[in-house]
């Protein structure tokens, strides 16, 4: 009877053991796979926020009518950019997103439909281009209509809006020109 008491509370032992291991093993299991979802999903949320607005509009802000995408951010062109090929990628991506598409971009009232196209990216997407300009946002761009990407040297070229014909819109310097002139009195004669 001893013996198959000590032999019963072994396979107790041996269970909860088991039934222990297999808990953690299934936590960790449920752990990496949210994680890893997290991440995927964060993922997708961004690769959605850059491929929703393929259609570019045209708004009127401080830098006159430039072009923007569907929720109103100006689009920029890089200086960098050439043949109609994106320069920016990694890191220069992460501030200058890129306007994607999975088709062909649309476009709203006062743009031309003509100038719009695409072109492949080096990780295969499809960046919208308007007169052969690859076109980004940029991520300190927090409201619609805002500019503060205009005219900044980043990852080595200008950043420029882009107007309604395809060409950089160059903000005016504003500078101004003062002429002084000093009139001398003079206290003795001869002068």
């Amino acid at each position: 009877m001893r013996q198959v008491r000590k032999l019963h509370e072994r396979q107790g032992k041996r269970i909860t053991l088991s039934a222990i291991t297999q808990a953690w093993v299934l936590l960790a299991l449920m752990a990496a796979l949210g994680v890893s979802g997290f991440f995927l999903g964060t993922g997708s949320i961004a690769l959605s926020a850059t491929r929703t607005g393929a259609t570019v509009n045209l708004r009127k802000t401080q830098l006159g009518s430039i072009l923007v995408n569907s929720k109103g951010h100006t689009l920029y062109l890089f200086m960098k950019d050439k043949n109609g090929k994106s320069s920016c990628n990694a890191s220069c991506a992460t501030f200058w997103p890129p306007l994607l598409s999975h088709g062909k971009p649309t476009a709203g009232s006062g743009v031309k439909a003509s100038l719009l196209g695409t072109t492949r990216r080096s990780n295969g997407s499809r960046q919208v281009t308007y007169n052969k300009h690859p076109l980004y946002t940029y991520t300190l761009d927090k409201k619609a209509g805002q500019t503060k990407g205009e005219g900044i040297l980043a990852f080595g070229a200008k950043w420029y809006a882009v107007s309604a014909k395809g060409t950089a819109v160059v903000k005016r310097s504003t500078t101004t020109t003062t002429t002084t002139t000093t009139t001398t009195t003079c206290r003795y004669p001869p002068c």
